[in-house]
């Protein structure tokens, strides 16, 4: 199948594989480009490395942080911010972010007790598959609300509520007819497994409202993942607490949660970002009724900017007519790119050293693509990537690998090393997997005032 041409800038097609030679390129990021601690950092650590090559997530859990302010500081007071943990679970990012939002959102037992160690405010509970284990997990914790995908998914809440003896506020997640939003993923206005369609809200209702243990509280809606329309995301926010409130009506409960979902897009090089400043300005023209809380669940918007994902190449060469650089690390480390069609910039940092007796494989003024080490075309991380010079042993660092880079890879294929995680400008302390080592102190914001989303 021929590839189609992608502009500079525009989504990648899938399987980022079928990007040809001739496409448009992108040049590589100057260092300079880069925070400082960054490249330190990185150039420290590779230098360390030894005989293995460096694949590392550097983080910086304060940029979360003051995007989160930021996003405090836009939104109206009565708009509830929850970060969604899936995003990213880094312990550092967790810590600095509980005291900049309303909660997290979570959607696993562990997500629950990661959110519970960073010192979260409130918890609320969303997503499909629920088990028994996550549900105990969130009842006892005294989640704020648990987003039901199904009736069945209604029972299993009213057990947990009756084993942890107390009343679960549960929201029904609606899988609406239409949806007006475009983005990297959509969950609604089709056929997909997320929530309960429309025409079967009312038989939902009627079950939450019957079972003990459950205290039906309103609706939940995530229809569009990496959203970059603000005008289109104000709309359809607003206009789902509208249907909301008649639905309410007609389903026989006093609606008191509209949690409508997350979305929120951050823009590659080259377009322009998700307007806040507009966004928040059309919600603050049109507050809920009173009694009723309007929840947003933002995830990538928050940290998008907060790491940088980096590995070393380990070889350079050409094949017929394209030169690739094998980095040590692909989509078992930072699976983004491949799988939602995101273009990324790289930068090359150089590293002196190279402790091999034979020739330094290198290219000058070319475009390379980034692979990665499985045993898989689809490992691709970039294509048409502009380089003025690139050798084996170097490192390719990525930016905006804050969000949905370490969770959603293929950690478990050809069961190669995991990267090391790091905070720019921290102790050294590194630790193998986000999620379970103790990491470094969350820098403070030191008092700064947010910085607005200049870098794209």
């Amino acid at each position: 199948m021929a590839a189609k041409p992608v502009r500079q800038g525009g989504a990648v097609p899938w399987p980022a594989q079928q990007w040809s030679p001739g496409t448009a390129v992108r040049p590589a990021l100057p260092v300079s480009a880069l925070p400082g601690p960054v490249v330190a950092r990185l150039r420290a650590l590779a230098e360390a490395a030894g005989a293995e090559p460096l694949c590392a997530y550097v983080h910086d859990p304060s940029a979360a942080a003051r995007r989160a302010a930021l996003l405090r500081t836009r939104l109206p007071a009565w708009a509830e911010v929850f970060y969604a943990v899936k995003a990213n679970s880094f312990p550092a990012t967790l810590r600095a972010l509980a005291p900049e939002t309303d909660g997290f959102d979570v959607s696993s037992e562990g997500e629950a007790e990661a959110a519970r160690a960073a010192g979260a405010r409130a918890l609320i509970a969303t997503g499909p598959g629920k088990t028994d284990a996550m549900l105990a997990a969130v009842a006892a914790a005294g989640a704020d609300f648990v987003s039901a995908e199904s009736e069945l998914d209604l029972h299993r809440i009213a057990a947990a509520a009756r084993r942890a003896g107390r009343r679960v506020p549960v929201v029904l997640r609606v899988n609406a007819a239409t949806v007006p939003l475009q983005g990297a993923l959509r969950m609604d206005g089709r056929a997909t497994q997320f929530g309960i369609g429309e025409d079967g809200l009312a038989r939902a209702a009627a079950v939450a409202r019957a079972l003990p243990g459950l205290d039906l509280a309103g609706y939940h809606f995530h229809v569009v993942s990496n959203n970059l329309d603000a005008e289109g995301h104000a709309a359809h926010v607003l206009g789902r607490l509208r249907w909301s409130v008649r639905a309410a009506r007609e389903h026989g409960f006093a609606l008191r949660v509209v949690d409508a979902g997350g979305g929120l897009g951050v823009a590659p090089r080259g377009e322009a970002p998700f307007d806040l400043a507009h966004f928040a300005a059309r919600l603050r023209a049109a507050p809920p009724p009173p009694g009723i809380r309007l929840v947003l669940e933002p995830g990538r918007w928050l940290v998008a900017d907060s790491a940088h994902y980096a590995a070393q190449v380990t070889d350079v060469k050409e094949v017929a007519g394209s030169r690739f650089a094998v980095l040590a690390g692909g989509i078992n480390h930072f699976m983004l790119p491949a799988l939602l069609e995101v273009a990324l910039d790289a930068a090359v940092v150089d590293v002196a050293r190279w402790p091999y007796a034979c020739a330094r494989p290198e290219v000058h003024d070319a475009v390379v693509s980034l692979a990665g080490p499985l045993c898989t075309p689809e490992d691709i991380l970039a294509r048409g990537i502009g380089v003025g010079r690139l050798r084996a042993g170097d490192l390719v660092v990525f930016p905006l690998a804050g969000a949905y880079g370490a969770e959603f890879a293929l950690h478990g294929f050809l069961g190669r090393r995991p990267p090391v995680h790091t905070v720019a400008g921290g102790p050294q302390t590194v630790s193998a997997r986000a999620g379970t080592a103790s990491a470094p102190g969350a820098p403070s914001t030191d008092g700064r005032r947010p910085a607005e989303d200049s870098s794209r």
